[in-house]
């Protein structure tokens, strides 16, 4: 399993700014970190100290990542600017040369007087970030890489073996849907070539690319991804710890969030690399001092360490909590804001040229005011490109030029509803009348996404309605237009846990 890595974007520059406090920022970001964590329901994780820190925080229950790739989530996610803005699909491309000067979050936050600092990976490292982390765009003093990366292959580091005992592989379970639902179009299948490529992957002799992992490897595969997560819990209680010891939990921002999510079974796929929710939903916590929490007396501990390897349960309570739909590209705006600085401007449709500006929202309004019900406009978008309609061995990581078919998709509170669409990879363009397939999940009734009823649907009515918008309208609104048509009169029965 890979290892997750945190990163700090701090300071320690104290200052008024537009009649709002001006606070430090932690902003701690995993890898590969799936929504298993105890404050977000999943009932086998074992992460009381990231439980904590959501306690006391507002806790984003339903946030997706642009794409489920390290690179271009995270370009993305810092840029505030959607994948065919960034045009990073892949790990070989730098946004400032392909497509823009962007400026980041950490760039921001530098050139309004912050002092900005890197550990470990924010920036996908290589090509992607000019092999500099960014620097000195994004950062005050160059990026700092622990040795860590040496042992990303190993099989067990000589540390995570005693957080596997919190979970007793006789305990674990299979993924609820383990097997390749029938109705998935092939082009939308992650084959996990990565995994396959490990040593003792290959002696399972798995045929490529839906032959599956046996049953017990795949529940020491979800034993090892949930020990790796109470790992992290671990490191993340010391990092709030000594927050705390330095006195700098009363005036600091707190964000805790995941590039993209990981597979560990669900449609018979591992890995990332999918439109799925299982791969694009991330945890996104904000603590925010004085408004998502307030020190209960002068000397308690705001964060007090956990030992999770004998205190490993921890009882989450928290009525700040929103379910309606966000995305990693309201990080940048709303990160800003609460810090104490202005959100950028929202980008316009056309935004190429634009240095500075948001494909988010600014969730600032969310702090102050209670969720009251199901938003029908919140969406995330999120994409990711095919080489071909059928899985081959560059299916996960197509290389830009390689790229001829993209797969996007629209998450709302009802539906995830996703097209796969010809892709000029020359020229960036995407082929709106080149449906290659489609996908529509009811998520009341399939939460999971194995149904898919989109080739249930009379979609004649759906290419005459649609066949008269203007090339200028964006896809993302053209998406919305069309599944506003496909899901006209269905009764749909809204979850209730309001």
């Amino acid at each position: 399993m890979k290892t997750f890595y945190l990163v700090i974007l701090c300071t320690l520059l104290l200052a008024v700014c537009a009649r709002r406090e001006r606070r430090n920022v932690l902003f701690i970001m995993a890898d590969d970190l799936r929504t298993s964590l105890g404050c977000y329901g999943d009932q086998v994780a074992k992460s009381p100290n990231i439980d904590q820190l959501a306690s006391k925080s507002q806790v984003f229950l339903n946030a997706y990542a642009q794409q489920a790739l390290c690179a271009p989530s995270r370009a993305s996610m810092l840029t505030s600017r959607r994948p065919d803005t960034t045009r990073v699909y892949d790990f070989t491309s730098y946004w400032r040369d392909q497509s823009g000067n962007y400026t980041t979050l950490p760039q921001y936050f530098k050139s309004r007087g912050y002092f900005t600092m890197s550990v470990g990976k924010i920036f996908h490292p290589g090509i992607s970030s000019n092999f500099s982390d960014d620097y000195p765009y994004s950062w005050s003093i160059p990026a700092y890489h622990p040795a860590s990366l040496q042992y990303e292959k190993k099989k067990v580091l000589s540390g995570p073996q005693e957080y596997l005992s919190l979970y007793p592989l006789e305990n674990m379970t299979l993924a609820p849907d383990p097997n390749v639902p029938k109705s998935l179009p092939p082009v939308a299948y992650n084959p996990w070539t990565d995994v396959r490529r490990r040593e003792d992957v290959q002696k399972l002799n798995i045929s490529f690319p839906y032959g599956p992992i046996p049953k017990d490897f795949q529940l020491r595969i979800r034993q090892h991804y949930y020990a790796a997560v109470s790992y992290v819990d671990a490191q993340v209680g010391r990092l709030l710890t000594t927050l705390d010891q330095l006195g700098l939990a009363d005036n600091t921002v707190v964000v805790f969030t995941s590039d993209h999510g990981w597979s560990l079974g669900e449609h018979g796929e591992w890995a990332k690399y999918s439109n799925f929710d299982v791969a694009t939903q991330v945890p996104l916590i904000f603590y925010v001092p004085g408004i998502t929490a307030h020190r209960e007396g002068f000397r308690e501990s705001t964060f007090p360490l956990i030992d999770i390897l004998t205190h490993s349960d921890y009882s989450f309570k928290n009525a700040k909590v929103r379910r309606n739909v966000v995305e990693l590209v309201d990080v940048f705006p709303t990160l800003s804001y609460m810090a104490g600085l202005p959100a950028p401007e929202p980008c316009p449709d056309v935004s190429l040229q634009e240095e500075l500006c948001t494909d988010g929202d600014n969730l600032a309004y969310t702090f102050r005011h209670r969720e009251r019900g199901v938003e029908a406009e919140a969406i995330s978008f999120s994409q990711y490109p095919r080489p071909a309609d059928t899985p081959q061995e560059n299916s996960d990581q197509p290389d830009l030029e390689d790229i001829k078919i993209m797969g996007y998709s629209l998450r709302s509170w009802d539906y995830r509803y996703t097209l796969w669409l010809g892709f000029n990879p020359k020229t960036f363009q995407v082929n709106v009348t080149d449906v290659h397939a489609g996908e529509l999940y009811m998520l009341a009734d399939d939460p999971g996404e194995d149904r898919n009823v989109y080739s249930d649907l009379d979609h004649s009515g759906l290419l005459r309605k649609t066949a008269g918008l203007p090339r200028t309208v964006p896809l993302q609104m053209r998406m919305k237009l069309q599944l506003l048509y496909l899901t006209a009169g269905m009764k749909v029965n809204r979850r209730t846990a309001w």
